[in-house]
């Protein structure tokens, strides 16, 4: 899903030309027609990225509303635009707290950069603040990056479990982001501020996960050269989360089961237990039923473990998450690889929309990386992905729901997710979705509406570039009822 531009603006053909550009640049335009309807959209709940704010309207104005979005917490970057461009403007806006500044009427460039910069800027001021709750193991439910209706229940799941000391059993295929649930659940919990220790009980040697787990004493065997607490202890009063559980040998799932039921564990050698209070939460990527059917894990652990269930989707099944998780991938990167790479390219963004995934979100953070890699620009485009292009024809692309290759017949096109994948830039479709030829006004209207985003509402180069007067374009606004759509608001 492309990021979501807010267009406030009281001048009806302000917004519409607006919304031409922001569209054509490959975002999505939500426009409201005040300062009070802007904040309706930004307190709805409905996802905003950043807002280009008319500095003049009447009640509201931009300052105002600027000064509301603070109280609220509203962390939105907001570039405000008005027709005066004086210093005392423009100290009193970045005052205020907008992200930047322009004067009406901007150009397309300008516009274009000036959002760029504020989303990347707000891209990488979460990037650092995710990052500093993920060490010190502050990282919250909120923290989850998703616009998937499939993660919601997931979501849900996880915000009860983090309100009690339940065990939780965490199911989904490698790669998901099993580990990045359960630090949000340890977060948004009571035992947020204690330990959050992660062990992978499938990368431990056979021989030796008694003793990363549980700890050994000082000469218990050859090698114990000095005296090892165990994963168990560390975790004290603060969570363990047992990586891949269902990699266990049969010896450790014993002592597992020992000390889940009694709270202490036994080290290695030694001649006393020692008490712990751990909340234990587990990921499996198999059927732990099925092992339990064939005798390959125990019955009795199973249930102790498997008390809170919760099944993370694949990335397949939740195609809205991939660009998110993508720009969120590529803020970081990119500033852990020193390069100036801003953006992902709408095409690109559709060729990973429409790629399977099969190693999930593991995967796609891997093609990211290299992609940031392979980038000379600052932004990254198909040709970065040259694995991915191989596998992904491009019918497939073209299905993908971004608007692209006619961002200026969608501003003015109602229903343009509907005919997305455009042959050209300002191509008309002539045959109608049952294969009949689509009636002349439909033609007509489609192509007077898309001369008026693309020349941005100067009616006079509209009339001249059709060859038309004016007159008689006003006449055909009037016939093919476009003359009321530029006082009707989105």
């Amino acid at each position: 899903m492309s990021e979501t531009i807010l267009i406030v603006d009281d001048d009806p053909v302000q917004r519409r030309l607006l919304e031409a550009m922001v569209q054509r640049f490959g975002y999505q335009a939500l426009t409201a027609d005040s300062g009070d309807a802007a904040l309706r959209v930004l307190d709805g709940g409905q996802p905003v990225d950043a807002v280009v704010l008319d500095l003049v309207m009447p009640d509201l104005d931009g300052l105002g509303v600027l000064a509301r979005m603070r109280e609220a917490g509203i962390d939105i970057p907001a570039i405000v635009q008005t027709a005066h461009g004086g210093i005392d403007n423009v100290v009193s806006v970045m005052r205020a707290g907008a992200a930047d500044f322009v004067v009406k009427p901007v150009s397309p460039e300008r516009l274009q950069v000036s959002l760029r910069n504020a989303l990347a800027t707000r891209r990488l001021a979460g990037e650092l603040r995710r990052l500093k709750r993920s060490r010190d193991g502050t990282l919250t439910i909120a923290d989850v990056i998703t616009r998937s209706d499939a993660m919601r229940p997931v979501l849900r799941a996880a915000e009860k479990a983090a309100a009690s000391a339940i065990p939780v059993m965490i199911g989904g295929e490698s790669g998901v982001g099993k580990e990045l649930v359960a630090r949000a659940i340890h977060g948004s919990g009571a035992r947020a501020a204690k330990p959050f220790v992660a062990v992978n009980c499938g990368a431990m040697p056979e021989n030796l996960v008694e003793s990363i787990l549980f700890g050994h004493e000082k000469g218990a065997f050859t090698g114990a050269t000095e005296k090892h607490t165990g994963k168990f202890v560390e975790a004290d009063g603060g969570t363990l989360f047992l990586d891949e559980v269902g990699e266990l040998p049969p010896a450790a799932q014993v002592k597992l089961l020992r000390a889940l039921q009694e709270g202490e564990v036994e080290p290695v050698g030694g001649r006393k237990t020692v008490k712990v209070d751990v909340r234990i939460i587990s990921a499996t990527n198999r059927d732990l039923i099925a092992d339990v059917t064939a005798g390959r894990f125990r019955e009795d652990l199973f249930y102790r473990l498997h008390v809170y269930p919760i099944s993370i989707p694949p990335l397949r099944q939740r195609s809205e998450d991939i660009p998110e998780l993508a720009r969120h991938f590529l803020t970081r990167l990119a500033a852990e690889e020193g390069k100036r790479v801003r953006a992902i390219e709408p095409t690109a963004l559709a060729l990973l929309t429409a790629y399977p995934w099969p190693g999930n979100v593991r995967q796609l953070e891997n093609a990211i990386f290299r992609a940031v890699v392979l980038a000379d620009g600052e932004q990254v485009g198909v040709n970065e992905f040259p694995q991915i292009s191989t596998q992904v024809g491009p019918d497939a692309i073209a299905t993908q729901p971004i608007v692209e290759a006619a961002p200026a017949i969608a501003a003015a096109w109602p229903d343009a997710h509907e005919h997305a994948a455009q042959p050209a830039l300002g191509a008309l479709r002539l045959i109608d979705t049952q294969g009949e030829v689509r009636p002349l006004d439909e033609i007509e209207r489609e192509a007077i509406r898309f001369a008026i985003a693309h020349y941005r509402g100067q009616m006079s180069e509209v009339a001249r570039r059709l060859k038309i007067g004016r007159s008689t374009l006003y006449r055909k606004l009037e016939s093919l009822g476009l003359e009321e759509e530029d006082e009707t608001t989105v």
